[in-house]
Parts: C-alpha cells; sequence; structure tokens
C-alpha cells in the first residue's frame, strides 16, 4: 500500500505580528515588521539588515512561472495557510499530503543577521508563536525550532527548551557566532542533541556562502545554483571536523538543497581524503568520508528527478522528499502527479520510505 506522504520540508509565512508581539520587550522597537514599499509591495523590514524581506516569493506556491514576481505583492494576497493553521489542514489535503514538518521564512533570512543578540531574541520570538502554530494542528504540524548559537552553552540550553516546547527538532544558523561547526567547543551541543534525540537541520539559504543577496557571476538566475552550496559546506565540516567520529547517533538534516548530487559528493570527499588528505591536513577519520554521510546526513527535495533515480548510489533511508508549501520552488498542489511520475520507476517500498517512513522514523511519529 503506498503510504501518504509526510512532506519533511514545509514553511509558513510569518504574521505582522509574529515579532512584534511574541519578542522581548526591549527588543520591540527593533522587531521585524511588515511595511508596504512603493514597488515593491509588502515586505519584512529586519533592522540591521540592508534589504527587505519581499513576500511575493514567500507564498508563490500554485502560481505559473511567469506569474512569480517579487514585487508588487500583498501580504493578504498570500496563501493565509500560511500563518493561520485553522486552514493549513485544508491545503495539505489539497496536496495529498498527511503532515508536514515547519520551517520559517524571514527566520532564514535573520539566520544571517550579524547580530546574535537580536538574532537569538527574535528566534525565541518565532518558537513561542510557532508553537501556537502547530498547537492548531499537533498531528500534522511538526514545528522546528530555531537556535541562534550564540555561544556552545546557550546552544545546548536552546536544545533542551526546545525538546521541552514540543518541537521535534531544531533548525540550525549556517554560521554559529563561536568559531566553526568543526570546533571540539560544540561537542557539548552535539551531546545534547543526541541526548535529547532532536536532529539538527541546516537549511539553504541561512548561512554566508548561499545567500542570495551575494555576489552572483553572470546573469542574476546563475545565483539559483549556488544556494546549495552553504549545505554542502556545512556537511563537509561535520564529517571532515570529526563528528560524527566523536557523536556517531548525531543526525544532521540537509534540507532544501536537492539530493541528486549526494553520490558524486560522497566520492568527492572520499577522493580528497584518500588522494589529498596529507598535504591539506585533514584529522584522521575512522572510517570514509561517505560512510559518514550515508548514515548520519538525511536529505531532503522537492522535484528534484534525479535524487530518486540515484537512490542506489546513496543511502535510500536517508532521502526525505518535501512540497516546501507555500514557498516559490513548492510542488503544491500537484504533488501527488509529479510524484507518480519521478518515482515510476521505484518499489512500492522504496516511495513509501521517501515519502512516509524515513521522515516519520527520523523523527519518532507514530504514523
Amino acid at each position: 500500500m503506498i503510504k501518504k506522504p509526510i512532506s519533511a520540508d514545509s514553511h509558513i509565512t510569518e504574521p505582522p505580528h509574529c515579532y512584534v508581539d511574541y519578542i522581548d520587550p526591549k527588543f520591540r522597537d527593533r522587531a521585524p515588521r511588515i511595511k508596504r514599499i512603493d514597488k515593491v509591495g509588502d515586505a519584512f523590514i529586519v533592522d540591521g539588515m540592508g534589504s527587505p524581506v519581499p513576500m511575493g516569493l514567500v507564498a508563490a506556491a500554485g502560481k505559473d512561472p511567469a506569474d512569480i514576481t517579487t514585487e508588487g505583492v500583498a501580504f493578504e494576497d498570500l496563501w493565509e495557510s500560511g500563518w493561520n493553521a485553522k486552514l493549513r489542514v485544508a491545503d495539505q489535503e489539497k496536496d495529498g499530503v498527511a503532515a508536514e514538518f515547519i520551517y520559517p521564512t524571514v527566520g532564514m533570512v535573520i539566520c544571517n543577521h550579524p547580530d546574535f543578540d537580536y538574532k537569538k531574541a527574535c528566534f525565541d520570538a518565532y518558537n513561542r508563536w510557532l508553537q501556537e502554530y502547530c498547537a492548531e494542528a499537533p498531528d500534522r504540524l511538526y514545528g522546528l525550532a530555531q537556535v541562534s548559537m550564540r555561544s556552545p552553552e546557550e546552544g545546548v540550553a536552546e536544545i533542551r527548551h526546545a525538546k521541552e516546547m514540543g518541537f521535534k527538532g531544531v533548525m540550525m544558523p549556517g554560521n554559529p557566532a563561536v568559531e566553526d561547526y568543526d570546533s571540539t567547543v560544540y561537542d557539548k551541543v552535539w551531546a545534547a542533541a543526541v541526548e535529547c534525540d532532536m536532529p539538527l537541520s541546516f537549511h539553504i539559504l541561512t548561512g554566508k556562502s548561499d545567500s542570495l543577496s551575494g555576489q552572483v557571476r553572470g546573469p542574476r538566475i546563475n545565483g539559483f545554483l549556488s544556494i546549495i552550496r552553504g549545505c554542502q559546506d556545512v556537511m563537509g565540516t561535520f564529517i571532515f571536523g570529526g563528528v560524527f567520529d566523536r557523536f556517531p547517533n548525531l543526525k544532521v538534516v540537509c534540507v532544501e538543497a536537492d539530493a541528486g548530487w549526494v553520490p558524486h559528493y560522497m566520492y568527492r570527499m572520499d577522493h580528497a581524503y584518500k588522494r589529498h588528505r596529507y598535504w591539506m591536513k585533514a584529522p584522521p577519520l575512522k572510517r570514509m568520508p561517505s560512510e559518514y554521510f550515508s548514515d548520519n546526513i538525511y536529505v531532503t527535495f522537492q522535484d528534484d528527478w534525479v535524487a530518486f533515480r540515484m537512490k542506489d548510489m546513496c543511502n535510500v533511508r536517508r532521502l526525505m522528499w518535501a512540497n516546501d508549501f507555500p514557498h516559490s520552488d513548492s510542488t503544491w498542489p500537484w504533488s501527488q502527479a509529479m510524484l507518480e511520475e519521478h518515482t515510476k520507476d521505484l518499489s512500492e517500498q522504496e516511495r513509501n520510505w521517501i515519502c512516509h517512513d524515513n521522515v516519520a522514523e527520523l523523527y519518532k511519529l507514530a504514523v
């Protein structure tokens, strides 16, 4: 029997009151808020960040590609289920999904904010709002709390608090405040994640090397091809940094970066380690890099048909399908037709693994 899919990566649309009403009062005057801008439409203004976040791409799921725009879109024109959880299940049913794992939208951009105190205040506010949003349909909406990683010690506390709030995992910023994720100063964080059984998610556009505001070579659309690079960098940092040697039960999720590239990336890591580890001063590993990727890293993707074709060249039990609702890259509301086409050469068991079982088992869902 083909099981109803679970989206491993969907999003909310932060409403105007998300940060203003839920943030620490001392940050309220600077809290992210929506403003209507001439020729741009409604956009989130984030204090300390140069560019506003236009709402046009935030909820463009289902639109004809020719109609997708960053200009002139009003908040009230967006899919309401992005912020009104009472309507979310109906949109899930329209796409034929059983549940969704929920990531932020504006919060992705705030991951790159240079002020970690401000970032922490925003993430705490978002988590409080998200907890209420998911409570409307607790067996259909599963939130991932945002953590700021202002310090390793605080990272431990944030993971534990997210667990207490009922979240299934946490979303990490691409770059922490102290050193980098391969440093042993973060071992206490990884220990807490393992102890709490909280997978760590790294989403595209949340690090310095994959920001859409970065320098693009050639036509602007060329930048779209580079936005998976930040996630790849994080995965390599964990593997070559020996994090999985020290914490073999740590689970990391590479989110919305597609998955068809994984077999070649595993080969490339093994080649680098076998051929160049001495002169490039790579720390010794107990296993080959590809083995850590295969065992410890989960990857989510939407309509990456290459990923389905490559399932025998990576660990099929680590592939997780997603619909990315309500973003512009979403397969909603055509996910079922897309899956029918892209999974036609898979066995029923393989389809169920990728579209349902893998995410259900990772997050211990009773479905």
